[in-house]
């Protein structure tokens, strides 16, 4: 995490907060967690540099730049089209190649690209989406952000096993925005 500049992930006007250990607004009603989550999220993946990732909620980009530094590719979705099109620019300018931004649903996935070694959902689901548990490698590891909007949720993992059965963990308890689109809430309108 120290190689990847979180000021650079920011509005100009959170800089001066940049590197303090909170989630922080990035606009679109959408926050870049805090440090602290991005690392326990990304250590519960226990990625390998051959992992292909899918992450769900690019948001400003942060995540899928420190993914990128440990895996060969990260597939990121994101279904607001502004901050899809910030991060994609802020990625490419900061060299990191390995990253390819789409907008979308995350409850549907990214399936041309499946199956993937671990899958991160960076925003709270009021459930499970099925299609990205069918998306998960046998052997993969998926992270997400568990419970209603603004209330507390649960941080789970879940670990599918080499016989394709899913088993969960409770990590801790967080408080994410909420999953957009599918079945969650629709997009603010602005």
């Amino acid at each position: 995490m120290k190689h990847v500049p979180r000021d650079e992930f920011v509005p100009r006007a959170m800089k001066f907060k940049a590197f303090s250990n909170n989630a922080l607004p990035i606009g679109e009603g959408q926050t870049i967690s805090q440090p602290f989550i991005v690392a326990l999220m990304t250590d519960l993946l226990e990625t390998q540099q051959d992992h292909r990732i899918l992450e769900i909620g690019t948001g400003s980009g942060y995540q899928a730049a420190i993914l990128s530094r440990l895996v060969k590719h990260v597939y990121s979705l994101e279904i607001v089209p502004a901050l899809a099109e910030q991060a994609r620019q802020k990625l490419s300018k900061l060299g990191y190649d390995n990253v390819e931004v789409k907008i979308g649903d995350g409850h549907s996935g990214w399936p041309a690209q499946a199956p993937y070694d671990g899958i991160i959902i960076t925003a709270a689901a009021s459930h499970l989406p099925p299609k990205l548990l069918e998306q998960l490698k046998p052997g993969g590891r998926l992270v997400i952000p568990l419970g209603m909007p603004y209330m507390h949720q649960e941080l789970l993992l879940v670990s599918k096993d080499l016989n394709g059965q899913c088993h969960t963990r409770d990590i801790l308890g967080v408080v994410f925005v909420p999953m957009i689109g599918g079945s969650e809430e629709t997009l603010p309108e602005h």
